[in-house]
This record gives structure tokens, sequence and C-alpha cells, in this order.
């Protein structure tokens, strides 16, 4: 049955940036279709409320507080879940973060600060998970990418050149380990009520500038990403390769 293919039990994932936001809704939406998972964030109190909650929906959670700005770091996590379950199946690489102002005022150590997170930490996290599922011969790995890894924007640069280098990653990434079984996929949320927006969310102009645009006339929240991310993690999508999903509310198509 078509249902069965997109059960994620007995999966075992690694959500990064998972405590708050789009990363604690996408998993929630893996333990909801029955993997267990292993939730990475730099907030400890969000964390443990965010592996009590995913526990309280019957699923296995560990809890790792990192610093993904070192490659010692990513392949800890990694291995601390193999030590951890046994096993590892998904990989969401969500944790991110952002710089605004004018390209003429960033500095070094600003652009290192988003390109480390965004970009760096985010490969190193897929080559130590890809190691294991190259090894094993299957694995779903998901990088959350961004309407700027198509656009340039405004006033962000180091977040596009992240994002934009994160879609590049995923579909090389995609090429390389297909014929081992291994599915590398991007999703690109369109503008999402988050933490991380909220700049824009408070202010007036731009929020109505950016509503105009989107067909479906709201932000994203978090739960419209919950099928997405299912979709990619389970057998449903084994012959999806290096793709970019949208879910944008239309904003590209426009």
């Amino acid at each position: 049955m078509i249902l069965e293919q997109f059960s994620l039990a007995g999966k075992v994932g690694i959500v990064t940036g998972a405590s708050r936001g789009l990363g604690a809704g996408m998993a929630e939406a893996l333990a909801e279709a029955g993997a267990d998972l292993t939730l990475v964030a730099r907030s400890e109190k969000q964390l443990d409320a965010q592996v009590a909650h995913i526990q309280s929906l019957g699923r296995r959670c560990l809890g790792l507080r990192a610093d993904l700005t070192t490659t010692t770091a990513c392949a800890k996590i990694v291995q601390q879940t193999l030590d951890h379950y046994g096993s590892l199946d998904i990989l969401v690489n969500c944790a991110g973060t952002i710089w605004r102002g004018p390209a003429l005022e960033l500095s070094e150590k600003d652009w290192d600060a988003v390109l480390d997170v965004n970009l760096k930490a985010a490969f190193f996290l897929c080559q130590a998970a890809g190691k294991h599922m190259v090894q094993q011969k299957r694995g779903k790995i998901i990088n959350i990418c961004s309407l700027l890894s198509f656009q340039g924007g405004v006033l962000v640069t180091p977040y596009t050149a992240s994002k934009s280098g994160l879609a590049g990653l995923t579909k090389l990434l995609a090429n390389e380990w297909a014929p081992h079984g291994v599915s590398v996929n991007g999703i690109t949320p369109g503008y999402m009520a988050t933490e991380l927006t909220e700049p824009l969310l408070k202010d007036p102009e731009r929020t109505a500038s950016i509503l105009a645009r989107i067909p479906q006339g709201r932000w994203g929240t978090p739960q419209d990403l919950k099928g997405a991310v299912v979709f990619l993690a389970s057998f449903a999508s084994d012959y999806v390769q290096g793709q970019m999903l949208v879910v944008d509310g239309g904003w590209l198509g426009r």
C-alpha cells in the first residue's frame, strides 16, 4: 500500500537546529511518522523541552547540545547517534544563522559566522553521515535551503552565499552517492514565521511587500514543512535525487 511507503517506523534520524522553529516542526513530523531521533541544538533548555516532546509521542530521542562551527563536533554527533541507536538512516541539516546589513559593512568575522554554520557544518555532517550511509547502501539526507538558494536577496550577503552553496552541494552529493543508495535532496522554504524572520515580521512595509508576492497570501509555518520532510525521508522518494522541494506558497512561481 502506498501509505506504507511513507512510514519511518524503525528508522533513526538526526535533525540539527531542532529545538525551535522549522527544525522543531520537522523533528515532530519525523517522529509522528515513526522515526527515533537525535536532536541537535545550541540552547540546552529549549533542547530539553523538545526532547521531552518527541518522547511524549512515543519515540526514542537523544538530545545533543553542540557547537556546529567545528568539524569535530559534526563527526561526534554522527558517532554518538550510532553508538546510542546502532544505526542512522536520516540526516536533516536545518541549523542556520543569518547576518543582516549592507555588503559594504560585512566583516570577515560575520562572514565566517554564517558560512561556518550554514554551509561548512552542513557539509561535514553530510560527510560523516554519508560515510555510514554509503557503506550500508541506504540513507536519506535533507538539506534545508532557502529561496535565496535561487535569488540574491538584499542585506543578507553571507546567508545568500551559504544557501546558494548548500543547493549546489546537495546536487553534487546526490550525483556522488546516488549509486550507493543514498538520496540527497533539499527543501526550500519560503517566507516562514520564525525567530529568524522576526525582524521582517516587525517591519510593516516589508511584511506587506512580501505578502503581496505570495499567491497563497500568508507566511508559512513549521507545520507546512512536515509533509515535505517525511516524503524526502521515506521510501516514497527513493527515485528523487538532487532536487530542491520548494514550499513557498507560490513565491518563486510569481
